[in-house]
């Protein structure tokens, strides 16, 4: 069944009303959606539906509502993903993945080491980016499109950083704590968790000092050095795994 997100404004007592063109094309002419089809329903908030189309029109789409209920497949725990910029199509990788593991948000980090210099049309790769999350999340059937947020330095990121109640920092030089021992040190389940990784190259020694006097909690993702567009999936799948399995 198709999924298709709306703003919780176009939720009404008994319809709800689809009014994106892009999604009204793709109903129409892909997936050949009529009066009648029962398609899934999120309104980017807390609750997603089942509804029948009960009309189509050029400009919107109305669904009578079947069922609802609170989303089922979002986690407890919200991770922002403070991605370290990679080159070439990395970032794509990065997205789909991180958004099918549970991601909460994403936001591009110019570090040190980032080889991707802003040329002052870094908004088309955001946007890019942004589409990239949406249609991942249709496939995996999440409660929210993750939001790709504006990027930002380093220094930026850790003024950010006192509104997470946990902060991990994977770093290839750290040999003991890991991310099952952060998370069970705490004295109570974060809820709010930054997750930050560096691109290739990794973070400079003063990056990592930076990271670790403002509490950031240094761990290890293994024996072998990972990649930047494999590091931030394979924490994510970490902290799920202890957290929300």
């Amino acid at each position: 069944m198709s999924r298709f997100f709306v703003d919780a404004a176009d939720v009404g007592e008994n319809s709800i009303f689809i009014y994106s063109k892009e999604d009204i094309k793709h109903m129409g002419k892909v997936l050949r959606l009529k009066e009648g089809d029962k398609i899934e329903i999120s309104d980017s908030a807390q609750w997603e539906y089942q509804a029948e189309i009960c009309a189509m029109e050029a400009d919107v789409v109305e669904a009578l509502i079947l069922d609802k209920q609170k989303f089922a497949r979002e986690p407890e725990a919200r991770v922002t993903l403070f991605q370290g910029i990679p080159k070439q199509s990395k970032m794509e990788t990065i997205i789909q993945k991180s958004v099918e593991l549970g991601m909460f948000s994403l936001i591009p980090v110019f570090m040190e080491r980032t080889v991707v210099v802003d040329k002052g049309n870094f908004s088309k790769k955001q946007q890019r980016w942004q589409r990239i999350a949406a249609e991942s999340v249709k496939q995996c059937r999440r409660g929210i499109i993750p939001e790709i947020k504006d990027p930002l330095k380093l220094p930026n990121v850790i003024q950010a950083l006192s509104a997470f109640d946990l902060v991990l920092f994977p770093y290839e030089n750290e040999t003991g704590r890991t991310i099952k021992d952060s998370l069970r040190s705490q004295e109570k389940r974060p809820k709010d968790i930054a997750l930050i990784i560096g691109p290739e190259g990794g973070f400079s020694q003063q990056e990592a000092e930076m990271l670790k006097q403002a509490g950031a909690d240094r761990v290890s993702l293994g024996k072998t050095i990972l990649r930047t567009e494999t590091a931030g999936p394979a924490a994510l799948a970490m902290i799920m795994y202890e957290l929300e399995l």
